[in-house]
């Protein structure tokens, strides 16, 4: 019988243990295929986190480093400078990448490093049980914001990819979804380009379950 469909040789044999519903997984497989396609498993170094972001070492079967909370793209930097040679890419979340690792990312992007960050939104910090985060939306209802975010009081939701956008040393930056297959085909030709240009920054947009008495964002 003849194959169809595989899992990515990118990707080990690790079953996801991301929660029922999560995109992590669609997310994972998108990038492993690229990888795949482009013959770069052998030279390709990833660096995950703190956050569900930090379980991806299990998942991607290539070099893969962890990173303190926030310093992906100051680890991706130090390694991409000592090996210029090989493809360097990051996989963050909202609570890291927008919170505690904002001076990273931004410095990181105005120096024009040549890395591909992947830069997962979910609008909540979702391994700590969905607390607000700095890209939560306004009067969306989380563990924290519990009448739903007030602008008044919390501030507004960080627009990340506008704010790297406008910096020079970016040369490429999407927003994408993973909400349906339309979108997912989307997702990974912007992936696809990522990995081409490389001074890369791409946030995604991942659809989110609802918190706190079904009141959250669906």
């Amino acid at each position: 019988m003849k194959k169809v469909f595989e899992s990515p040789k990118s990707l080990t044999k690790v079953p996801f243990t991301y929660c029922p519903g999560c995109h992590h997984g669609i997310a994972h497989r998108l990038i492993a295929e690229v990888v795949d396609e482009f013959g770069i498993r052998e030279k390709t170094i990833g660096v995950c986190p703190v956050g569900c972001s930090v379980f991806a070492y299990v998942f991607f079967d290539c070099d893969m480093i962890c990173a303190a909370h926030g310093r992906a793209p100051a680890v991706a930097t130090g390694i991409k400078r000592s090996k210029p040679d090989s493809i360097v890419f990051t996989y963050q979340g909202d609570g890291d990448l927008a919170s505690i690792g904002t001076a990273e990312i931004v410095h990181t992007a105005n120096r024009g490093e040549n890395i591909t960050v992947i830069f997962i939104n979910n609008a909540i910090y979702g391994m700590t049980g969905g607390q607000m985060a700095p890209t939560t939306l306004v009067g969306q209802v989380t563990q924290t914001s519990p009448y739903g975010r007030d602008s008044k009081t919390m501030g507004y939701p960080m627009k990340v990819a506008e704010m790297l956008a406008a910096l020079k040393g970016v040369t490429y930056i999407s927003r994408v979804a993973l909400n349906k297959p339309a979108n997912i085909i989307k997702a990974k030709k912007s992936i696809k380009k990522a990995f081409q240009v490389l001074k890369t920054y791409l946030p995604f947009r991942k659809p989110q379950q609802s918190y706190s008495q079904g009141r959250g964002i669906k």
